[in-house]
């Protein structure tokens, strides 16, 4: 269960994080943005008003220029015809002059020709008041205040360009200042994108964990509480609330079984003692339909026995899927075993069997092994043809041993190929003889087979319809190391053997 810690700092709702999670993310590209657009703001502002007052500047400087040439004429003009009207134009355009040039020094303050413009503008000023010969002779300073409007003119130019280059290094400066925040916002944005991308498939990938554990058997469920939104917090609570569930019906399932084992084996076992009193003739002689009678209770009696064992070793199986520890044996004498245990059957069908009976040493887990071989060989016995034939082979085939359990009879059809190791399937394929099967037999063999870290497969053979092949690799017992291998060399010959005559 979740703890007071993790619900006091955890977001509400996981509408409400990823909600956070877009504003963090976007609020460093929105400071971008706004801090790109006062940036931009500054410059356009900055150009603009340098550019006005470029051309204001420069307007002036031209117009200064304009009027000492229009000074010149105006005095020249006075000299030759002495007419007073050009003296007043010469004062007025004198004036404008004057009041341009005081605009034009607070541009350029410290400018030596302005201050020579504004002597000689004093002076000029002077010239309508001198006599006409006097007037005459002050007509050659024109030419310096011409060079000296000239180099205003020039030295307005020459701020205007230092503006523009201050305006462009400003731009600089404020292009890599931009870059630079750039980096930083954008990498703050990516920075908080993971990290509410872990804060929101944190709780994702310990629900994953929980539900893995919920499918493995033997797994504990994970005791680290959930911390994210609070769906997925409640979705944590709910699975850890399934997995006790699971666990107690697992507990209740198990308790099941061992109580319908005892209760259906304690009358089982009267019903079979008593059909074997019977059969005996303790009771007295048996008719012939009596004996029938008795032997089919027999036959009924056993088919229960082996369903109900078949039950158990398949729940076993289900929930011990650990490897375990090997232990050396020989194949040969199990399968002796098994098919002592299987004449009567093979009797009654009359099959011939062909198998290996030279000593067949091998480290695995003998009892799952027996349970593998003793399954096929039910298996082909019910299914396999009147009068035909059984092998048993077994050889090595590089770090692993392989036995093959192959019939006569008819083929397993390719629909029923891949559901053949499903538990309780049943092919279209009858079984036949009186015991009807329960369709897990191959599912216990094959689960078995993976107990042991093998395979248990239905391949193609030349010789026989149905073949089924089990791979057991060598397992190490529990005191051996992983690295050794001390496995016996392996020489099989086959041996013939009619069941028949046995």
């Amino acid at each position: 269960m979740t703890t007071q810690v993790s619900r006091r700092w955890r977001p509400r709702s996981l509408w409400q994080l990823v909600l956070l999670a877009f504003i963090a993310v976007m609020l460093p590209l929105g400071i971008l943005m706004f801090q790109a657009s006062q940036a931009l703001s500054e410059l356009t502002r900055l150009a603009d008003v340098s550019a006005r007052q470029a051309v204001e500047e420069t307007r002036r400087a031209r117009t200064l220029s304009t009027l000492a040439l229009e000074l010149e004429r105006s005095a020249r003009q006075y000299a030759v015809v002495e007419q007073e009207g050009l003296l007043d134009i010469f004062s007025d355009r004198l004036d404008e002059f004057s009041e341009l040039l005081d605009q034009q020094r607070r541009l350029l303050p410290d400018n030596p020709n302005i201050a020579a413009l504004d002597r000689q503008v004093e002076e000029l000023k002077q010239l309508p008041e001198l006599p006409i010969e006097e007037f005459r002779e002050a007509l050659p300073q024109f030419s310096t205040f011409a060079q000296h409007t000239d180099a205003v003119r020039v030295a307005t130019n020459s701020q205007i360009d230092n503006r523009i280059d201050s305006i462009r290094d400003r731009a600089s400066t404020v292009q890599t200042r931009v870059w630079l925040q750039t980096g930083a916002l954008v990498s703050a944005s990516l920075s908080l994108m993971l990290l509410f991308s872990w804060l929101i498939n944190r709780p994702v990938r310990q629900i994953e964990r929980r539900i893995l554990s919920l499918g493995s058997v033997g797994t504990k469920p994970d005791p680290v509480p959930i911390q994210g939104p609070a769906e997925l917090v409640s979705l944590g609570d709910r699975l850890d609330w399934l997995s006790s569930r699971l666990s107690e019906l697992e507990a209740q399932k198990q308790q099941f079984l061992r109580h319908m084992s005892h209760e259906l084996k304690t009358p089982l076992a009267s019903v079979r003692e008593g059909t074997a009193l019977l059969d005996d003739g303790v009771a007295g002689e048996l008719t012939p339909r009596q004996r029938e009678i008795v032997d089919l209770i027999d036959r009924s009696s056993q088919e229960l026995q082996n369903l109900i064992e078949e039950l158990l070793d398949y729940n076993l199986l289900q929930h011990h899927k650990s490897s375990p520890g090997g232990q050396r044996f020989d194949l040969a004498t199990v399968v002796k075993e098994l098919l002592a245990k299987h004449q009567l059957a093979l009797e009654h069908k009359g099959m011939q069997v062909i198998w290996f009976d030279a000593p067949l040493e091998w480290q695995a887990d003998r009892a799952a092994t027996g349970r593998i071989l003793d399954n096929l060989l039910s298996n082909a016995i019910a299914y396999g043809e009147d009068g035909g034939y059984l092998e048993i082979r077994a050889q090595y085939r590089g770090h692993s041993l392989v036995v093959e359990v192959a019939n006569s009879g008819d083929a397993i059809a390719d629909a029923d190929r891949p559901r053949l190791f499903e538990a309780f399937y049943q092919g279209r394929v009858k079984r036949k003889g009186p015991l009807k099967g329960s369709g897990i037999g191959l599912s216990v063999a094959a689960d078995c087979a993976a107990s042991q870290q093998g395979s248990l497969e239905l391949v193609d053979d030349d010789r026989m319809p149905v073949c089924f092949r089990l791979t057991l690799p060598w397992l190490p017992a529990e005191s051996q190391s992983v690295g050794a291998d001390t496995r016996p060399s392996l020489t099989v010959d086959s041996q013939s053997v009619d069941a028949r005559n046995q």
